[in-house]
């Protein structure tokens, strides 16, 4: 059976594994602090990979940042991770292939073939965390666009300049609907800065009017993207992943979703493929079509 070195590149963490042709993780889950400069983030891709770069059949690296569509790099500079980094060349790290693809799309490919939209024609993956990941599969296929950066979430929500997002503009979908949203949707509600997320959750729970004002708020506006998802892309299912995912009722979502859209009525989901969906996804697709 083949295997991947996979390996999932984030702002904070890297993540790397090996994972087989059927999904499943077979060896040790290693975890490294991002380095702070591109030559630290390089010294500790060709390391770990000179470690086990033997026992596959190819390297496979879910990245944040756009990915062009051979699959061979990123093709631009993405805020979380050290400038330049798009500068990398991810091949000479390795004597085996490398295979690159979006974390956002990786995570997206792995609910499609193991996880909660399997068997789907169109399905739509959001991952809600810090910011807002996107990955969109249409006949089998990660839609990427005529460059590979397709399926980013920053589309507009409003036009009068209430919140400027993580990417520089003006009331994305991602300004409203992400973990760092909620906190601003407090600070704006309480008239104060000190306040988390995690306070907004626990008085959810613990019935208090404001927090649970506050976190309606955030979950309309992320229904409302959804709505303007579903309508354009039609989908059989929207999947709901990411830290943030655990909070949402998704059978409302599904309700005032399927009562507002003009296409056929669509299912939202919660993601089932784990917290490793990135590096799984990306081994999934790169054994299936970089090998």
């Amino acid at each position: 059976m083949k295997k991947a070195l996979a390996f999932d590149i984030g702002g904070t963490k890297i993540y790397t594994t090996i994972i087989n042709e059927n999904g499943e993780i077979i060896a040790d889950i290693n975890k490294f602090e991002t380095p702070k400069t591109l030559e630290g983030i390089q010294s500790l891709l060709k390391k770990q990979i000179s470690l086990f770069e033997k026992d596959v059949d190819i390297i496979a690296i879910a990245t944040a940042g756009a990915v062009d569509n051979t699959n061979s790099k990123v093709i631009g500079s993405t805020g979380n991770l050290v400038k330049d980094y798009y500068t990398i060349d991810f091949q000479s790290l390795s004597t085996k292939k490398v295979f690159l693809e979006n974390d956002a799309n990786s995570a997206a490919w792995a609910e499609y073939k193991i996880g909660a939209s399997k068997g789907s024609t169109v399905s739509i993956m959001l991952t809600l965390g810090t910011g807002v990941g996107g990955g969109i599969i249409i006949d089998d296929k990660i839609l990427k666009g005529k460059s590979g950066a397709a399926g980013e979430m920053h589309f507009k929500m409003f036009a009068d300049k209430r919140r400027k997002c993580s990417c520089g503009a003006w009331d994305c979908f991602e300004a409203y609907a992400s973990g760092t949203a909620l906190k601003l949707d407090a600070e704006e509600a309480l008239g104060t800065s000190d306040v988390t997320t995690y306070d907004v959750i626990n008085g959810v729970k613990n019935n208090n009017k404001d927090m649970v004002k506050v976190f309606t708020r955030w979950h309309d506006d992320l229904t409302m993207g959804i709505i303007g998802l579903a309508n354009i892309f039609d989908p059989d299912c929207v999947v709901l992943s990411g830290s943030m995912a655990e909070f949402v009722d998704t059978v409302k979502i599904e309700q005032i979703v399927n009562k507002e859209i003009v296409t056929t009525p669509t299912s939202i989901k919660k993601g089932i493929a784990g917290n490793y969906s990135g590096m799984i996804g990306v081994a999934l697709l790169a054994l299936e079509r970089g090998c």
